[in-house]
């Protein structure tokens, strides 16, 4: 089957080649140059550099294969930007590991080991690539945008389209779109494929689950020996709304892309992050304690923590604390108290959940979890959302920081319908990458809140 990851999208001319591999030779020649002057305190003689590039550029070179295997010579390096730094890490961090075989097996026989020297050289290094290839493609002019032509059907087809042709940081265009709800009453060969060879169209993206594309694979097929790129418009919507299309996947989706099985390494140093961060963090908050609860205690008398139960892992209720921030009034409805409203704004009313983290009920980072009764009411009218509780929840979550317009308290569909997408989203591309990106966003969130 023809799809994003399954055809292979080479740079379109060596040229673009060219220009991305020799930018990443300067990126790292001048991060070598950089580390040496950062460790003398000096400018690099010509000596230090002779002796240092001696280890140094064989292992750059190996560096510059392993950005080969992950990717970064390919076109959608090109076209999505979103997960460069996200690859150029792991890229990194794999060489990283390349960095310390070498050394293990060739000191000897190379007379030097910069340990300090390399752990700079990786920093630095990959600061200049990231950089780079955000920066670069435009300023060289590789950086264009290809003509494209959308075939699929509702609602996303049509979003996916507006944020393509008016955002100029995708590099593609819409020059045509196909409604596969519409296909009967068109003309394809004359209207689609023709036009493709006469415009120059180099990219298809296609919603290959359609049951009514099947009708036209045959007349796409013989485009792929003109050079045209077919990619899943599954996977470009993920990539631009950075959340799962729920309208678009079906059963078989949810078996490929998502699985119970534990990703046994990232869950073992995930836990290990939680215990010594969530540890760290509340012994240092412990000092705010005092002062919330006595703020809580004069502004209504009331107690100072309240225990709700919420839906954890593999639909386990979970019991999680909060410093109270609302009260009954006198019409008898909950509201957000005076002192609470500034307890939520800053986020100090969900520090005692940092104890639910080293428990093991909460993660820092994860879905948030949900009241049980809402739970009940959500799987009734929301297909596949118990598939959320797959994972460990968290303090904070990819819907979170994505979509701030989330339900708090009572049901409701829509929007909880539009938080899954980023919920799956999650669950799919989990990683230190993703959960670095939240935390930091999340600190980011808090910060720009403080004092409303």
């Amino acid at each position: 089957m023809l799809g994003y990851k399954g055809y292979i999208m080479t740079i379109g001319s060596n040229r673009e080649l060219i220009i991305l591999f020799v930018g990443d030779l300067v990126a790292l020649a001048a991060a070598f140059w950089l580390a040496l002057a950062v460790r003398a305190v000096d400018i690099p003689s010509l000596g230090s550099l002779a002796v240092y590039a001696t280890p140094l550029v064989p292992l750059s070179l190996l560096w510059v294969f392993t950005f080969f295997i992950a990717g970064l010579y390919e076109k959608h390096a090109l076209m999505f930007e979103k997960k460069l730094p996200g690859t150029i890490l792991n890229a990194q961090i794999a060489n990283s590991i390349i960095a310390v075989i070498f050394f293990y097996l060739f000191t000897p026989y190379l007379g030097v080991a910069p340990k300090t020297i390399l752990v700079l050289y990786l920093v630095i290094s990959t600061v200049l690539i990231v950089l780079w290839r955000m920066l670069g493609p435009a300023l060289f002019g590789i950086k264009r945008q290809e003509h494209a032509i959308l075939i699929g059907a509702g609602e996303e087809m049509h979003m996916l389209k507006n944020e393509v042709n008016t955002n100029r940081r995708y590099n593609l265009n819409f020059v045509s779109s196909v409604d596969l709800a519409q296909i009967e009453g068109i003309d394809f060969k004359a209207e689609i494929i023709d036009r493709i060879y006469s415009e120059k169209i180099t990219s298809v993206v296609i919603d290959l689950r359609n049951e009514k594309a099947e009708s036209i694979l045959p007349a796409l097929y013989n485009l792929i020996f003109s050079g045209v790129r077919f990619h899943d418009m599954h996977k470009v919507y993920e990539e631009v709304f950075e959340r799962i299309p729920l309208s678009l996947v079906r059963y078989n989706w949810f078996l490929e892309n998502i699985s119970s099985s534990s990703h046994l390494g990232y869950d073992m140093l995930k836990r290990m992050m939680d215990v010594v961060v969530g540890s760290i963090l509340g012994m240092v908050s412990l000092p705010l304690y005092p002062f919330a609860a006595l703020a809580i205690m004069l502004d209504d008398r009331g107690k100072v923590f309240i225990f709700q139960d919420r839906m954890g892992k593999n639909n386990a209720v979970i019991k999680i604390v909060k410093f109270r921030s609302m009260a009954r009034s006198v019409e008898g409805e909950m509201v957000v108290t005076r002192v609470g409203r500034f307890l939520r704004a800053s986020r100090i009313d969900e520090l005692p959940q940092l104890w639910n983290v080293v428990k093991g009920d909460l993660s820092l980072v994860g879905p948030r979890p949900e009241i049980p009764e809402l739970v009940r009411v959500y799987e009734r009218e929301i297909p596949y959302y118990n598939v959320r509780h797959l994972v460990t929840p968290g303090l904070s979550g990819w819907g979170q920081i994505k979509d701030y317009d989330v339900p708090r308290g009572t049901a409701d569909v829509d929007k909880t319908r539009t938080k899954l997408s980023y919920d799956l989203y999650y669950i799919k591309n989990r990683s230190f990458v993703l959960d670095l990106i939240i935390a930091l966003k999340t600190i980011k969130t808090i910060l720009s809140r403080s004092g409303r």
